[in-house]
């Protein structure tokens, strides 16, 4: 069957340069852990997911909507020195998965590469197995028995399906994006209601069925602190949802037929120094 995986780039990205025990420099003085963490990462996920086409997305520096809709959210996230060194190293990772042969886009429409992403999944999910190599949450939203997530750990890695999510948070996938609107999320600072934790969330969406269901019957909500709270921060929280929730509006860079991909075996070092990286 064929099986399209999908990697969030930045999270890659991020996750291998910060995960590197030290800073790795080349012959010519050149950082290079970020480049040679990613790289190392990518081969061991396609030899887990054992995928018939890939595509890697990246985000792009500009502003989207989503920043018109909250000028807080992610911006709690700094810019400083460590960044800046990491994504120096990007242009690099891209040639490389040029060199592997795999299709990489970096995001510049006013969407996210989330949304990308997303518009991937909704227009084949029905069709093949999509697996969407990534730490954020956010993507929980899209699974289904033809959609997982991989959340890459070496030997720890975890396959994220429908049964994760109802033993993680007692819902369904697609009420992640409205219990994620009730609880927040600190990493794109996006705030939650206060006194709805994690349990307190779960139980309201598993009574109203959704975040307007909830909305609509706040009146019906028992605790007072719990009902005060819902109706004190509605606005904010349908403000939320549409931050957190994924759709099929942006549009796809490449079309599938172009994503087809077979791993020759090709190691880490080959690629490192195919791409003139590493002597």
């Amino acid at each position: 069957m064929k099986k399209l995986l999908i990697i969030d780039g930045h999270s890659l990205l991020w996750q291998m340069y910060c995960g590197m025990p030290s800073r790795i420099i080349n012959e010519n003085g050149r950082a290079i852990q970020g480049i040679m963490g990613f790289v190392g990462a990518l081969i061991k996920i396609i030899k887990m997911s054992e995928p018939t086409n890939i595509v890697v997305l990246f985000d792009g520096e500009h502003d989207n909507f989503r920043t018109d809709l909250s000028t807080d959210y992610k911006a709690n996230r700094d810019t400083g020195e460590p960044e800046d060194d990491m994504f120096l190293q990007l242009k690099d990772i891209r040639n490389a998965l040029d060199y592997m042969g795999i299709k990489n886009v970096e995001i510049m429409e006013q969407v996210e590469a989330d949304d990308v992403i997303s518009s991937y999944v909704y227009r084949y999910r029905k069709e093949m197995k999509i697996v969407i190599s990534s730490f954020d949450s956010d993507f929980f939203q899209l699974i289904n028995e033809n959609v997982a997530i991989l959340r890459y750990r070496g030997k720890k890695t975890i396959i994220c399906d429908t049964q994760y999510i109802k033993n993680k948070f007692g819902i369904m996938p697609e009420q992640y994006a409205d219990f994620k609107s009730l609880t927040g999320d600190y990493s794109d600072n996006i705030r939650g209601a206060e006194r709805i934790g994690l349990k307190t969330a779960a139980a309201l969406i598993n009574q109203f069925g959704c975040l307007q269901g909830i909305i609509i019957n706040a009146e019906k909500i028992v605790k007072p602190s719990v009902r005060e709270s819902i109706l004190r921060n509605k606005e904010r929280l349908q403000v939320n949802y549409k931050l957190i929730k994924l759709d099929d509006k942006a549009a796809i860079p490449i079309d599938l037929n172009d994503l087809l991909y077979i791993y020759d075996g090709v190691t880490t070092h080959e690629v490192l120094r195919g791409i003139k990286i590493l002597p």
